[in-house]
């Protein structure tokens, strides 16, 4: 029987990393707020298991069995008997602080409290419980069920048997963990939004509109998507969320968020979610 792996946040990310974690024979708790939210969630995951069930890359019998291994709870008190309890809820600092200062009086004492987080510091986080060394960043790609990697992100208290249970699940769970240490925007979104911030630039200054830089990523680097595109998916308002994360935290003008992508985010144009970003939906 394998361990249970308690999933806070029914969203894009959390519905996924529920969704792989199901799949992969774990009984998950996935916890939100509000009821609405998990059925949200819950439909999500099991029209995500319909598509793969459609490709043939599941069977009907894969996809019942993972539905049938996810209950789901308002209270983070579901989380008690988990082993493993990953966050995925909204990057705010605040929420993340309070959400590890709850698991951590409700989990049991084992138990790894792991964050989702694509860019706030795994230190300042582990700071807000007495199990600073069973704190870990497990940073999810999106989408979740498709993308290979797990950013397993080590903060400073981390134990070395923290860090190697984290990598195990990953590898149960079908992904490739990468170990990175705790900094602004870890690897992947310290390349990563930099790039997409002077896409940005490019289009505020003219260089070329938003189709045009996209296709010379594409074309030119054999990206799969441009980084407008990929912009609109990740969301402006989490794009702009993490800038202001590596502009703090290194303190250096070429993290400067672009203001063009500020204004987007001001006008509430966040990407696909609102229906309009660099792109209209």
């Amino acid at each position: 029987m394998n361990e249970r792996i308690a999933v806070v946040g029914a969203g894009q990310m959390g519905g996924g990393i529920a969704h792989v974690a199901a799949l992969s024979g774990y009984p998950v708790t996935l916890i939100d707020v509000a009821e609405p939210m998990l059925e949200k969630g819950r439909g999500a995951i099991a029209s995500n298991l319909e598509r793969q069930v459609k490709k043939g890359t599941i069977d009907a019998g894969a996809r019942d069995a993972a539905l049938s291994r996810i209950t789901t709870t308002t209270s983070l008190d579901g989380s008690a008997d988990a082993a493993v309890i990953i966050e995925a809820a909204t990057e705010r600092i605040d929420l993340k602080y309070r959400i590890f200062e709850d698991l951590d009086r409700i989990a049991s004492a084992g138990a790894i409290l792991a964050t989702n987080t694509s860019s706030i510091s795994i230190t300042a986080i582990a700071a807000r419980t007495k199990r600073p060394e069973a704190v870990i960043g497990m940073h999810f790609m999106n989408p979740v069920p498709v993308m290979q990697l797990v950013e397993v992100i080590r903060g400073l208290a981390t134990s070395d048997e923290t860090t190697q249970r984290v990598v195990e699940l990953a590898k149960a769970m079908g992904k490739t963990p990468v170990e990175v240490n705790d900094a602004p925007g870890f690897v992947a979104n310290r390349v990563l939004m930099p790039m997409i911030n002077e896409a940005v630039f490019c289009m505020m200054e003219g260089v070329g509109t938003p189709e045009a830089i996209d296709t010379v990523m594409k074309l030119g680097m054999n990206h799969p998507m441009g980084p407008l595109a990929l912009a609109d998916l990740i969301g402006l308002d989490t794009c702009l969320a993490i800038m202001e994360v590596l502009h703090t935290g290194l303190g250096d003008d070429k993290y400067r968020p672009c203001p063009l992508l500020r204004k987007y985010v001001d006008a509430g144009w966040l990407g696909r979610k609102s229906g309009r970003g660099f792109y209209r939906y």
